[in-house]
């Protein structure tokens, strides 16, 4: 990537997430000016492997999009990227509609992938929970991979993520075999249950079939 592209993009991340350079320095363990003077003046003429490495991580994108090294071609030919995105359950007005730009892609063994779905593989993404009402099973912060093919058609006891409101949810769904009716609820008693409900009153927008989270 030429140096001008990767300040293109490190300006864009910066203003997307309400940023500053000298808050970057100091992630680097810079003086609070060594952004400023990379983007404005040229200097240094490219960011360090170790200060490129620290601030993907920090923004949450691959090391690439800041002028790393391209994915190996043999090591991601095996695996199937799944798109991460920046949102959440509590994400806000028109999260996961459809116009979302996914800030990563990480790799999955496709076969592994097929035990926790039965749809296609392109229907998976990965958001972040956010808030604890599904604890313990989910935390806040927790990534969750989410299986788009299976909605409301294929509604079976287990966690899901819904849309009330134009605002992501994550909660845990029961069918009543009789009465075909749904219960929503959380797994942290604080929050109350919804009671029963019918199948068509919930906005579906997946099921939940993997989750990760960062162990301290």
């Amino acid at each position: 990537m030429a140096q001008a592209d990767q300040r293109i993009v490190l300006e864009r991340l910066v203003r997307e997430r309400g940023d500053d350079y000298a808050n970057l320095s100091r992630l680097l363990g810079r003086n609070p000016a060594y952004i400023q003077q990379f983007m404005r003046r040229g200097t240094p003429r490219e960011l360090g492997e170790s200060d490129r490495r620290k601030l993907a991580r920090y923004f949450g994108v691959e090391e690439h999009v800041l002028g790393g090294p391209a994915p190996d071609a043999a090591t991601t030919a095996t695996l199937v990227p799944i798109p991460r995105y920046d949102i959440g359950a509590s994400a806000g007005p028109g999260a996961f509609d459809g116009s979302e730009v996914p800030v990563a892609h990480i790799g999955f063994e496709p076969n592994w992938l097929r035990h926790l779905c039965r749809g296609r593989l392109e229907d998976l993404s990965i958001i972040k929970v956010q808030g604890d009402s599904m604890s313990p099973a989910l935390a806040d912060g927790d990534d969750i991979m989410i299986d788009r093919s299976n909605g409301a058609r294929r509604l079976h006891d287990g966690i899901y993520v819904l849309r009330r409101d134009d605002t992501l949810i994550v909660k845990r769904l029961a069918v009543n075999p009789s009465s075909k009716l749904v219960t929503v609820s959380s797994d942290n008693p604080a929050y109350p249950v919804w009671g029963e409900v019918k199948p068509g009153s919930i906005d579906v927008v997946g099921r939940v079939v993997w989750a990760g989270r960062k162990v301290s």
